[in-house]
């Protein structure tokens, strides 16, 4: 674990497959033992520009739960940023109050910057539809939980791929693990060809389809995600797309048995809450896992574990 010792996690790509690994083995260990006091004496920083629930509180719980301490904000109108701080004074100011600074901010590339100025790690929850890796590396700790392994496995994307940031990061993850990909959207909100680019470059293959239906009885993992009006430059494009995929209980009868179906959250009404009661339904159970998995993030970033 010592190579990730100092180092940013900004982009899912800083880490080869190996590291992925060795994350999700070491959130294995903190599922079955969450309270240690290992960040006893440490400070960890927890800056959030743009609005958060899940990620920003399990962050916050990972660090309580391992003994250590928070600082930062949950918003920017609560900070120095709404008197013009730059981002730059911001991350140079916090780090000389903590070990670490996790941050969520809504420009794409922010994170990748305040990983260059700051003189201690940064972890990217979130830069603008860019990346966000400690959600994929919950979505791959999730898919490994449910499926026995991350080898060979057909996801099926639904929803916002164009600004998905969470979609955009686990494909080049499970690039690395010979999955095949299957994309459904509007022809308005397809996967970037950047993001396509990968799995070409991995020899793998990706289907494209304007229909949830058809996918649903091959998929291992049925991936939802919302259309994010927050993301749209126009709100006339939002107001035409909005409703594009609803799944309901009964469009999983011909599922796999083992089908699980994910979620980042929040959820609106992309998928109706008769899916709860599913066991094939895992969404909140995927939010649980991202307390673990952050764990052995800040456990290894700090050289603890």
């Amino acid at each position: 674990m010592s190579k990730m010792k100092g180092r940013s996690l900004i982009s899912i790509t800083d880490y080869t497959k190996e590291d992925i690994l060795k994350i999700l083995d070491l959130a294995e260990e903190f599922e079955k033992n969450p309270r240690q006091n290992i960040l006893n004496g440490h400070v960890i920083a927890s800056l959030f520009f743009e609005p958060s629930t899940r990620t920003r509180l399990s962050f916050e719980s990972a660090v309580q739960y391992l003994g250590g301490r928070i600082v930062g904000f949950a918003s920017a109108d609560t900070s120095s940023v709404k008197k013009g701080e730059s981002l730059k004074d911001t991350i140079l100011t916090v780090s000389n109050y903590s070990d670490l600074i996790v941050m969520r901010n809504p420009l794409d590339g922010s994170a990748r910057f305040a990983s260059e100025v700051s003189p201690v790690p940064i972890i990217n929850a979130g830069d603008g539809a860019n990346q966000h890796p400690t959600q994929c590396l919950l979505d791959l700790y999730s898919i490994r939980k449910t499926q026995g392994q991350l080898e060979n496995i057909e996801i099926a994307m639904v929803g916002d791929l164009k600004y998905g940031r969470t979609v955009h990061s686990l494909v080049q993850a499970l690039s690395l693990f010979n999955a095949k990909f299957h994309f459904v959207s509007p022809e308005s909100l397809k996967m970037p060809s950047s993001v396509k680019t990968v799995i070409k470059n991995a020899g793998l293959e990706y289907f494209q389809y304007t229909e949830l239906s058809d996918v649903i009885p091959f998929t291992d993992i049925l991936y939802m995600t919302r259309i994010q009006g927050e993301r749209f430059p126009d709100p006339l494009e939002y107001e035409k797309v909005k409703n594009s995929y609803i799944l309901t209980n009964s469009m999983l009868e011909g599922s796999k048995e083992t089908m699980k179906v994910l979620h980042p959250l929040p959820r609106v009404n992309e998928i109706t809450e008769d899916v709860d009661d599913n066991p094939k339904a895992y969404y909140f159970q995927q939010a649980r896992n991202g307390v673990y998995v952050r764990q052995a993030l800040i456990a290894a970033i700090l050289g603890l574990k």
